[in-house]
């Protein structure tokens, strides 16, 4: 019986020194991967690259009232309507802005004549209606930016007062 005893216990030792090695492997791989996780992450946080500090950052925004207030009639069923409109535009560069506003009279003819194209019923039915309005309003400022300065420069028109009547 001791013979029998004997002869299983050195393959039994090889295969656990087998099995010992491969799981310290094991969890030295696990160590080296966490501890590389942990250094590039750490060194990222740290130092970020200048590249991505600059293109992460936007200028302030600069607003600049339309004024006077847009005034718009229309004709629905021989009834007179009218829709009065204050805009704000919203830029990042003042200098773009001051040189969009020396074509401000094509901005507002082109904003009056696409005001009065709308119609009454779209507008005052809902505020989609309203949302599309200020869409095509920026389109209309962005065109002229685009065709006068070279550059869109306003990103949006805010209506800071929408009055249907």
């Amino acid at each position: 019986m001791a013979k029998s005893d004997a002869v299983k216990d050195p393959a039994a030792k090889g295969k656990l020194k087998l099995i010992l090695l491969l799981v310290l492997a094991l969890l030295l791989a696990v160590g080296l991967s966490v501890g590389a996780t942990w250094f590039i992450m750490h060194k990222s946080e740290s130092a970020p690259a200048p590249e991505a500090a600059a293109t992460n950052v936007k200028a302030p925004a600069i607003y600049v009232p339309l004024a006077p207030a847009f005034v718009v009639n229309f004709n629905q069923n021989g009834r007179q309507r009218y829709m009065q409109l204050s805009i704000t535009m919203q830029g990042r560069s003042q200098a773009d802005l001051d040189a969009l506003s020396v074509h401000m009279p094509v901005i507002r003819n082109n904003l009056v004549m696409m005001f009065s194209g709308q119609g009454f019923d779209t507008l005052a039915a809902s505020s989609v209606g309203q949302e599309m309005l200020r869409q095509k309003a920026t389109a209309v400022v962005q065109e002229v930016a685009q065709k006068e300065v070279g550059k869109p420069v306003v990103d949006q028109l805010l209506f800071t007062n929408f009055v249907l009547q």
